[in-house]
């Protein structure tokens, strides 16, 4: 099969953060499927772009993976400057995509995959989908619009009532849609009126083969020894630093409990990064500590030389229908998960009986939460991060789930692929 993968935020070979269908290609590629990928230039987190890109429109990246091509588009680095630049980011990338779609892509693709947000990808693959005549599937990693209003990052209500008309628009010319998590599915059949035949569960999933390598051969006393982290109890988390995570909870917390060894490492970039040193500077704060971004290998080195890993977001209704990424990542590596993530995610946690949850931007919750998980015995910490291993290798195991995805995508195509 050849499958034409529309993903404005397709990782970078080793970056960390997300790295869905990084991973997923890499599974179908090896079952001898040939994939080409659209990508932005942009780095989601970073907003900037690597050297290599600048001045060009259309940068390919052949064999990036084996049987995997990735066509860097132009987006533009006013990503992260503001909200009208955030929007024409997206929009460049609309029209740099299609494109590249067009002119340099060869033969004749099966399916094309376009996963979002921005919702506005759907553009793209709408288009693609007329003059190529090949059926799309939509894929949600996230509700939008209304994350994005619920967030403060899409404001102006003209946009707002383009973007639900859109979603309606592009719901409907799908020729099927996946989601993330149940919640998802039911919204999109209870309340956006999306049939439900249309509508398929591939959920988030972990990366077995990577972390369990590092399980086998790495020293992590060591590891977290070289970090100056011996006797203390490490909470770390692993993503983006922007407005949807709020990480300044994590910040408030930190102050209430310097009398302890809680320490929180947060690894990563994005766009309030520079905001959050500052606030830590201005405390005097000791127990919280910054890293750049750092290859998937290298980030599970710091999750496994830590005590406890952290998903975390702003408390908005929208994100109780979501499963942190990063979640996923802990369990894999036998973490406990200290979760500020109420909704899906929490029941999620609760299922698997592998970590604990904590009010969203509550500081006492918080607080309470992580001296309750910095007081249990290490046996009590290895059962659950024990737990959440076994949990996700039977639900959310990365190679079985790309593998299902696309039986489901031929199931519903039937002689189209």
């Amino acid at each position: 099969m050849r499958i034409l993968l529309i993903h404005q935020y397709f990782l970078e070979k080793g970056d960390g953060g997300g790295s869905r269908f990084n991973e997923m290609s890499q599974v179908w590629a090896n079952q001898g499927h040939e994939i080409t990928v659209l990508a932005g230039m942009v780095h989601y987190t970073t907003g900037k772009k690597e050297e290599r890109y600048k001045g060009k429109f259309i940068y390919e990246d052949l064999q990036f993976y084996k049987n995997v091509d990735v066509l860097r588009c132009h987006v533009s680095e006013s990503y992260n400057v503001s909200f009208l630049g955030r929007l024409w980011a997206y929009f460049s990338f609309v029209f740099s995509s299609i494109y590249a779609g067009l002119f340099k892509t060869k033969g004749k693709f099966d399916i094309i995959l376009v996963t979002s947000p921005p919702l506005f990808v759907g553009i793209t693959a709408y288009f693609l989908s007329l003059i190529k005549r090949v059926p799309f599937v939509f894929e949600i990693r996230d509700l939008w619009p209304e994350s994005a209003i619920d967030t403060g990052v899409l404001k102006n209500g003209m946009i707002i009532n383009f973007a639900f008309w859109f979603e309606r628009f592009i719901y409907k010319k799908a020729k099927l849609i996946n989601v993330l998590t149940p919640a998802f599915q039911e919204k999109l059949i209870s309340a956006k009126n999306v049939p439900p035949n249309k509508v398929i569960f591939i959920p988030n999933a972990a990366d077995f083969t990577l972390s369990e390598k590092m399980q086998k051969d790495f020293d992590s006393e060591k590891f977290k020894d070289l970090l100056g982290l011996t006797g203390k109890f490490v909470i770390t988390y692993v993503g983006a630093h922007g407005v949807a995570n709020h990480l300044i909870q994590l910040v408030e917390a930190a102050e209430k409990l310097q009398d302890t060894n809680i320490v929180f490492q947060l690894i990563g970039a994005g766009m309030l990064k520079g905001e959050l040193i500052k606030e830590v500077d201005k405390r005097g704060l000791n127990n919280v500590i910054f890293r750049a971004p750092v290859a998937k290998q290298e980030v599970f080195k710091y999750i496994l030389a830590s005590d406890a890993g952290a998903s975390v977001l702003k408390k908005v209704d929208t994100f109780k229908t979501i499963y942190s990424n990063k979640t996923f990542d802990y369990m894999s590596c036998k973490k406990p998960v200290f979760l500020a993530i109420d909704g899906v995610s929490r029941q999620l946690i609760n299922d698997a009986n592998c970590g604990i949850y904590v009010e969203p931007e509550n500081i006492n919750s918080i607080v309470e939460g992580a001296k309750i998980l910095a007081n249990k015995t290490s046996k009590e910490l290895n059962e659950m991060g024990a737990n959440g291993y076994t949990y996700a290798r039977s639900h959310f195991d990365r190679d079985i789930l790309a593998k299902e995805y696309l039986e489901k995508i031929k199931l519903t195509f039937h002689n189209n692929v």
